[in-house]
């Protein structure tokens, strides 16, 4: 089929959600239930400062543990707000933020940094207008405001109940804040929930039971666990390791200059979904096809263009001196581990 299709459905009785685009997965969501949530919000409590790193230990409910990259000034016994920002590495602390952001399909609420602000993807000056008098007239808060680019297109009334909402929302997790034990006072938006909030422009949504069977996705989702992924006639194999995920690009048979040139621009092209659908985050090292420093640039180019497109923060770090690319990524997803892919 033809298009961006949402699909909501479960995988092994865990909530699932993925995109499809002209029949092919392109991005997918599955819960999990032994970690929290990224966007999840707790009232934690410090626990103890780590030198030399400047950050802070923190407890959350049930014994478990989260890190605060930034904690100067804070105290062990200190309660504080804070939110996950994404999925534990191998067994370590819950990363989380003190910067706290109420985030919902056309609204994010931001509390301690006031001001009214609209997506920069939003460029018609009309259409900016109109937002701003939405805004000014749904929102009366000491917080800031961000109209997200959904909100181009969108219903003004869905819009102004959006802004409301999580504003009440910002306004009583706020007033919740102070306690001497850890408390989970929100639990992230589950895989239906995020994909309603983050793929707006899709242009159907198909929630029946059994609709990944239907429409071919468990069968691409399996697919997954392997580490090959075609390139028409090159490939690459995508392979997480404890330390990083490695990439190793090839050509086939062809070995000439021009084969490799055109296997790495594929490479490019396709990195970011084969990282995206593998939840796959942390220190990315590429090994292209060897080419010329000259060739080198198109290359990054061709990173950065497919990069900027994806929706989870990625950077380009650059060449080493033995000719792999690093780049840095958030790790936004849990890794679709082989154990779930089993239960496929």
């Amino acid at each position: 089929m033809k298009g961006r299709m949402i699909l909501l459905d479960h995988i092994g009785g865990t909530e699932a959600a993925c995109m499809l685009v002209d029949g092919k997965l392109d991005d997918l969501l599955i819960d999990t239930n032994d970690a929290p949530r990224p966007g999840a919000i707790f009232r934690a409590i410090c626990d103890r400062p780590i030198k030399g790193q400047g950050g802070m230990m923190l407890r959350l409910p049930d014994s478990e543990t989260a890190f605060l990259r930034h904690g100067k000034g804070l105290r062990p016994g200190q309660p504080m707000l804070v939110q996950v920002t994404g999925y534990a590495d191998g067994g370590k602390a819950t990363p989380v933020t003190d910067r706290v952001l109420f985030k919902s399909r056309y609204a994010i609420v931001t509390p301690g940094k006031p001001g009214m602000n609209i997506s920069r993807q939003i460029t018609d000056d009309d259409t900016r207008d109109a937002l701003l008098a939405i805004a000014h007239a749904a929102f009366d808060s000491p917080h800031g405001l961000i109209l997200r680019s959904s909100c181009d297109g969108a219903d003004a009334d869905e819009i102004a109940d959006d802004i409301a909402a999580m504003t009440a929302l910002a306004d009583a997790i706020l007033d919740d804040a102070e306690g001497n034990q850890p408390e989970a006072l929100t639990e992230g938006d589950g895989p239906h929930a995020m994909a309603w909030r983050e793929w707006h422009r899709a242009a159907q949504v198909v929630t029946e039971p059994g609709c990944f069977e239907d429409h071919g996705v468990l069968d691409q989702i399996g697919d997954l666990g392997r580490a090959l992924v075609p390139l028409g006639e090159a490939n690459m194999y995508v392979e997480p390791t404890r330390a990083l995920v490695a990439v190793d690009v090839n050509t086939g048979n062809d070995t000439s200059p021009a084969a490799a040139l055109k296997a790495n621009l594929a490479a490019c092209r396709a990195l970011p979904r084969a990282l995206r659908l593998r939840g796959l985050g942390g220190q990315i090292t590429v090994d292209f096809v060897s080419i010329s420093k000259a060739h080198r640039k198109q290359v990054e180019q061709s990173l950065r263009a497919a990069f900027k497109a994806d929706p989870v923060e990625t950077s380009l770090v650059g060449w080493t001196p033995m000719g792999l690319f690093e780049l840095q990524r958030k790790r936004e997803k849990r890794p679709l581990s082989a154990a779930m892919l089993s239960d496929i």
